[in-house]
């Protein structure tokens, strides 16, 4: 071996792979990720993990790793994040992890800018503190599943007849939060949530063709936008 390749073989090992998961993608894309860089079957992969608890982040993980290792370590960073001064925030705020983390996916998916999320958060927050349909497109999009034509896990056009599917994931028909998180987000949209204010004048928000959000405070305001904007 030359001399770099003793050193790049020191610093880097020779039984470790980087593996970056993109925070807003949910457990099957994370599967395609970890499947393609280790080996490890999509479907044993998502059958022991749980979404929303997939920190994500850049790993260096070994190659022998296993499904249930990679998903201990991906919890095990989770919970290191989302310390315990955070959870106890969330407590004040009379939120639970789980509607913590359920909130903050949605935040995530909503909103992909970090200057936008605590407002997009104190939105969401005040919508489910009164007991308002969410009425959330990554919702839908989650509960529709793969689309081969597109081949994306979402969905980027959503028709009227897909706004009303029967799912407990379909914030358009059901009121208060999806029974599980819909993705897996950041600490900053995490953090978003837990410092949210759900006092906000605003009660709703769109995403305009060039990625700007625009907000309301009443329907016609928001229908304004909608007629502007989209």
């Amino acid at each position: 071996m030359t001399a770099a390749e003793v050193a790049k073989n020191l610093t880097h090992g020779t039984l470790d792979v980087w593996i970056t998961l993109i925070e807003g993608t949910r457990k099957e894309e994370m599967a395609q990720t970890i499947s393609k860089d280790l080996n490890i079957p999509e479907t044993e992969f998502i059958k022991v993990a749980t979404e929303g608890y997939l920190f994500p982040d850049t790993y260096l993980i070994p190659t022998t790793a296993t499904a249930e290792s990679v998903v201990s370590i991906l919890k095990n960073n989770f919970d290191n994040k989302f310390s315990q001064e955070l959870l106890d925030q969330a407590k004040n705020k009379k939120l639970t992890e789980k509607e913590v983390l359920i909130l903050a996916s949605l935040v995530e998916r909503e909103a992909r800018q970090p200057a936008t999320r605590q407002k997009v958060a104190g939105i969401i927050l005040k919508r489910y503190l009164a007991d308002w349909p969410l009425q959330i497109d990554a919702t839908v999009q989650y509960a529709l599943g793969y689309q081969p034509n597109e081949k994306s896990w979402w969905k980027k056009n959503l028709t009227e007849d897909d706004l009303k599917i029967n799912s407990p994931f379909n914030t358009y028909k059901n009121t208060g939060l999806p029974p599980e998180p819909i993705c897996n987000p950041s600490l900053t949209s995490i953090e978003a949530v837990i410092n949210a204010d759900p006092k906000t004048l605003y009660w709703y928000y769109i995403t305009d063709k060039n990625g700007v959000m625009h907000y309301a405070v009443t329907l016609e305001e928001h229908n304004n936008n909608i007629r502007k904007y989209l």
